[in-house]
């Protein structure tokens, strides 16, 4: 099962999949997560809230996509801040690490044994940002970029 970063809904709004001119990517998210496939976090959801566009009406519209952390997760974002603050991150990077929905969707799938899905690339010697592949791989939680999940998929947005 997939657990999507905010910055699948953002980015791939702004650039490669648009709610305008590809709802074809938008109605595959909508099927996989109806087949119990994929879905994301409610920080993540929050984090899309906060805009004013069309991705945000989309989100609203689907408020079950973006689940609560539960019970299960409480040892596992112990270990996800321990695991970001024993390392070579500096403060300010700790701290929107653990401020935003990376750190929690770190935990979040690590508990439920699932994979985060990101457009972010590793850095493991980048001390300003803590990227969430970093994160996933220090904790043994599965991370994908975005067209690796659509390929292992078999996604496929053919014109009629």
């Amino acid at each position: 099962m997939y657990l999507l970063d905010a910055n699948i809904f953002i980015q791939s709004n702004r650039a490669h999949y648009g709610l305008d001119f590809v709802p074809a990517f938008w109605d595959w998210l909508d099927r996989n997560y109806a087949a119990g496939k994929l879905q994301s976090i409610k920080k993540v959801g929050a984090e899309i809230a906060a805009g004013n566009d069309d991705l945000t009406t989309w989100a609203a519209q689907r408020p079950s996509l973006f689940v609560d952390l539960d019970g299960a997760c409480g040892p596992h974002l112990t270990a996800v801040a321990a695991w970001a603050t024993g390392h070579h991150f500096t403060p300010a990077a700790i701290n929107e690490f653990l401020g935003v929905a990376d750190y929690q969707l770190v935990a979040y799938a690590r508990a439920h044994k699932m994979t985060v899905v990101t457009m972010e690339k590793p850095d493991p010697q980048r001390k300003k940002k803590i990227k969430i592949p970093d994160a996933c791989n220090a904790m043994g939680v599965a991370w994908a970029g975005p067209f690796d999940m659509l390929r292992t998929e078999k996604a496929s947005f053919v014109l009629k």
